[in-house]
């Protein structure tokens, strides 16, 4: 079985039990490191088993592709950043170049729900971990961060236009859907659910059994901020979506549909 997931703390917290062979009962599983900008039009072509994808992915995904109830992200307090040098409004945005994790992400979803109205000049998929990088350095005016990076913006000297994840939530009171787990349709979901729970539930039990491995693929992130990431990222909604989950899904797809935002017509939990 083949799975992909990002190198992010959460992911490698998550998933370090099964993808390195500590539960017996698990199916094999052979890893590749991915991020979501990967994966999202990967899976698209057929790629890969399971893989981790945006919420926002799942339109695009929904005829040969199922949703599992573990393994994503999906919580409060935890949403993606708009952060910049210089602007300091939302009109600011018209006409300003914008650098974006992915066009399926969920976090450019929710921008483009926020900034409904607004006309950027340029919006580019930048690799994550380079957006604050070319937004400190002037070739965009402002860019989308995901990730540990909002624990790490201001040591950087930028500064917050908006909180998606504050806004979404006061907004709707739902969590924010990030990311989430599928599998291909022919495959069965049950023993893989259970081997995603179980390493959950390992790593839970064992956090310094996963130490190593998570700095090791943590891009030099220090200790204390790999900690931080996994703490806000992996919570009950990891283990199991939940009526609440599924719920806060629902909401985010339908105001996005209901926009043409995303293409409509499929449920993403059959």
């Amino acid at each position: 079985m083949h799975l992909a997931h990002s190198p992010c703390p959460n992911d490698t917290f998550i998933y370090h039990a099964w993808t390195q062979g500590l539960l017996e009962a698990a199916p094999p599983v052979r890893l590749t490191f991915a991020d979501i900008d990967i994966t999202n039009t990967a899976c698209q072509r057929g790629e890969f088993d399971v893989a981790k994808v945006s919420f926002a992915a799942l339109p695009y995904l929904a005829q040969d592709w199922q949703l599992l109830p573990t393994g994503g992200a999906l919580g409060r307090g935890c949403g993606p950043l708009v952060v910049t040098k210089s602007l300091r409004r939302r009109e600011d945005l018209n006409g300003a170049r914008i650098a974006v994790p992915s066009q399926r992400s969920t976090a450019y979803l929710l921008f483009r729900l926020w900034a409904e109205g607004i006309s950027p000049q340029h919006v580019e998929v930048v690799s994550f971990d380079q957006i604050m990088p070319q937004v400190l350095n002037g070739t965009y005016d402002a860019g989308l961060v995901i990730h540990e990076a909002r624990f790490t913006y201001e040591s950087l000297g930028l500064s917050c236009l908006e909180d998606l994840g504050q806004w979404w939530e006061s907004t709707t009171g739902a969590p924010i859907p990030l990311g989430a787990i599928v599998a291909k349709r022919e495959l069965d979901p049950e023993p893989i659910t259970e081997a995603i729970r179980s390493s959950l539930k390992h790593a839970w039990a064992h956090p310094e059994a996963s130490r190593a491995y998570v700095a090791e693929h943590a891009q030099e992130l220090s200790a204390q901020v790999c900690q931080a990431h996994i703490d806000l990222y992996v919570n009950e909604f990891s283990y199991d979506l939940g009526e609440q989950g599924r719920a806060a899904v629902e909401t985010l797809l339908g105001r996005a549909e209901k926009i043409g935002l995303v293409p409509g017509g499929k449920s993403w939990f059959d």
